[in-house]
């Protein structure tokens, strides 16, 4: 073992970047990083961790490295010319007003607002007829914007509220409870909340979740176990009552609760992984009425979506892997007795409720399409969508005649339309007004072919009128996990991408949601390779078509999207030029001991279950995929030192072995975001500044010297 003060002195002694020209490649000095021998075995298999020092990442040891990497990383792109046109090209896009669907609670009509660059959206009300006011601006929570609102419920009659907040970025969240009417708090701040909604019952107080909170990124029994509690309006948190959860028989990772529209039924879910529940639900107008179990395995993701009376309206994917909405009786409330309202069909179903319809939203590759059913299941019309891309939204209150959706694609900005649930009509509500011109640009769909034959689906969005001859700078960006679904939706950061002359293009990974739960668990544990291949796939798909080739192609995901970038650029570097982790699982060897890595099994299982699971996830793990003197491409790994679900670690560990194992000119950077967490609530500044970098430090790597598209200059300079 080495001594701390000598690795110090030895580790971050110096820097040196130079450059005679803009034509050659900047030359870079890492900071050295102390390669201290831990060994780990399991089923026999001995497993190095050189770097499992950088695991702490609150001692003096990290933070040194932290700063010293920064200073090396924001070095490297202070030297690349055109990033400062990109940030002002982003910060000039960006500045438009946006606003969201409004909700009414109460005598009030909710919205948020945000006038252009405003780190975080201010809510606003108004009464019918009245003017807007503000009754919550999350701009004025810290200085540096970097505390956001994470959460808000209010009470049935819209006389009480209750936010969450997120400072840093954090997973953890407070609780601030209001008079919603006289727009003041009017109790302590709730602390130490995690993972959880809150649900009021009336207005005698709400339900919410959390765990004992750890000293550090550590799992243990206590932070294993989620607790469902009821906090009653005008008590301290310490009276607040344990509901679920907290004992052997309820030892749980994830419990949601939440109380019906009519304030009849609470309803439990409860979890060990991101996939499958268990469900509960208890009706609150029957004194000494307990829980009653509606599904005891968690053999499937079944939700209450509505009730009526003793009716419980239910989601599943219980013998229906692409979903369906069943309806049974709280007397008799078993799998047997469900009867199907909306059956299962070819493409996956989501379904909303409001003014006491169905809204169902199936999935059709990726693309929605919406369709209003009555409460028997009788279809009353397919909803008249804008266009092609993505419809969301479609809820509201029983007792409304009207509901708002927004719409988008790759191309378009979200627009959101009033819809007459009666008529079927819709009308605009609400357009931005951006300097972006949808029309320049397009959209198309195409299928490829996976390593097993696999037909997988992308979407390709570029600039009317592209040459395909190999040279169009393209970004192709993947997730291929957790049933997460793909669809198409606008971005400003991509629209500048786009207007560079660049391509996106996004596959429907195996892995995601998109073709149901055949298609998620075709990408889960031993057929994780699958979401790989898919995605190397893709890339050969758009080299071959010549809509790029290897020397144009940058690959880019975050979180189990940084896991895909990290193991298709150890599998395949000679792919692409350039690969931009974010906040990634790295470390598939040790993912599941940091903070709610343990609830991930589902989707990669852990290297304590089997030797073979060790195997296979030893076969394609980040960090352990490292080869010293491979050519890896150029690479931005991104995390925030706060992240508190994918632990800064893995991108640390990540940044070291790769800096310690490249060959050739390329470099290996890493931009660790001070007082940030995992992206969510993230400052419109920062968000800018990222994406500049991003951006700037991929087109350099391809190759420019200047913005592709120099019309953007002059704009910016008039």
């Amino acid at each position: 073992m080495k001594n701390w003060s000598s690795i110090t002195l030895s580790a971050f002694a110096g820097l040196f970047i130079s450059a005679c020209s803009t034509k050659e490649p900047l030359v870079v000095t890492y900071p050295e990083t102390a390669q201290i021998p831990v060994v780990d075995t399991l089923f026999g298999t001995v497993i190095e961790d050189p770097y499992r020092w950088l695991e702490d990442d609150r001692s003096p040891e990290t933070e040194a490295w932290v700063t010293a990497q920064n200073k090396v990383t924001f070095g490297y792109l202070d030297r690349i010319p055109f990033r400062e046109d990109l940030k002002k090209r982003l910060e000039k896009l960006w500045n438009y007003e946006k606003v969201g669907a409004p909700f009414v609670e109460g005598d009030y009509t909710y919205f948020y607002k945000n006038d252009g660059l405003q780190n975080q959206y201010v809510l606003y009300r108004q009464k019918e007829g009245g003017t807007p006011e503000v009754f919550l601006d999350p701009n004025t929570f810290s200085a540096d914007g970097t505390t956001s609102l994470a959460g808000l419920s209010f009470s049935k009659d819209g006389s009480h509220c209750a936010y969450l907040i997120s400072e840093g970025g954090s997973d953890w969240r407070k609780i601030i409870v209001m008079d919603a009417l006289a727009n003041r708090i009017i109790e302590d701040t709730l602390v130490d909340v995690k993972f959880s909604g809150v649900s009021w019952l009336g207005n005698q107080g709400f339900y919410y979740s959390s765990y004992d909170k750890p000293k550090g990124s550590e799992l243990s029994a206590k932070t294993d176990q989620h607790k469902l509690y009821f906090h009653a309006l005008g008590t301290s948190q310490a009276k607040d009552a344990l509901i679920f959860g907290g004992t052997s028989a309820q030892k749980h990772r994830y419990i949601g609760a939440g109380v019906t529209e009519d304030q009849r039924y609470l309803v439990v879910t409860a979890a060990n992984a991101t996939s499958g529940n268990k469900l509960f639900i208890q009706d609150l107008g029957r004194k000494g009425s307990g829980l009653i179990p509606i599904l005891t395995h968690e053999d499937s993701d079944t939700y209450v979506v509505d009730t009526d009376g003793e009716q419980l309206f239910l989601m599943t994917n219980l013998n229906a892997p692409n979903q369906r909405l069943v309806r049974t009786n709280i007397a008799d409330p078993a799998p047997d007795t469900w009867v199907d309202v909306i059956p299962e069909k070819e493409h996956v179903l989501s379904v909303n409720t409001g003014g006491g319809y169905f809204f169902a939203d199936y999935m059709i590759d990726a693309i929605s399409k919406v369709y209003q059913y009555r409460r028997d299941g009788s279809l009353v019309r397919e909803v008249a969508l804008p266009g092609v891309g993505t419809a969301s939204g479609f809820g509201a209150k029983s007792e409304e005649t009207h509901l708002y959706y927004s719409f988008t694609n790759y191309s378009t900005p979200g627009v959101i339309y009033s819809y007459d649930l009666a008529s079927g009509n819709s009308k605009v509500h609400w357009q931005p007004n951006i300097d972006f011109d949808p029309a320049q640009y397009t959209s198309e769909q195409v299928f490829y072919t996976s390593k097993d034959g696999t037909k997988v689906p992308m979407i390709i969005t570029y600039k009317k009128g592209l040459k395909r001859d190999g040279k169009n700078p393209t970004m192709l960006y993947g997730y291929g996990g957790f049933n997460v679904s793909l669809t198409p939706s606008f971005s400003i950061t991509n629209a500048v991408w786009l207007e560079q002359g660049g391509i996106y293009a996004v596959p429907n990974l195996r892995g995601g949601g998109e073709y149901g739960k055949a298609w998620h668990d075709a990408g889960t544990k031993m057929q994780k390779q699958n979401v790989f291949d898919d995605f190397i796939a893709a890339a050969e798909y758009l080299i071959a078509q010549k809509y790029t080739s290897k020397e144009y192609l940058a690959i880019r995901g975050g979180s189990n999207g940084g896991l895909l970038v990290g193991a298709t650029m150890t599998q395949r570097p000679d792919l692409m030029a350039v690969a931009l982790p974010a906040v990634g699982v790295l470390d598939m060897l040790r993912y599941h001991t940091f903070t709610a890595g343990a609830g991930w099994a589902y989707d990669y299982g852990t290297a304590e279950d089997s030797p073979e699971m060790l195997a296979y996830l030893k076969g394609y793990s980040p960090v352990h995929n490292v080869t010293k003197g491979t050519a890896y491409p150029a690479t931005l790994i991104t995390t925030g030192d706060h992240d508190d679900r994918v632990v800064p670690a893995h991108s640390f560990k990540f940044a070291a072995a790769l800096q310690a194992a490249q060959s050739g000119t390329n470099p290996t950077l890493i931009r660790i975001e001070t007082n940030a967490g995992h992206g969510a609530g993230t400052p419109v500044s920062k968000t800018i500044e990222q994406t500049a970098d991003i951006f700037g430090f991929t087109l350099f790597h391809m190759g420019y010297e200047s913005l592709p598209d120099q019309s953007v200059l002059r704009e910016l300079k008039n």
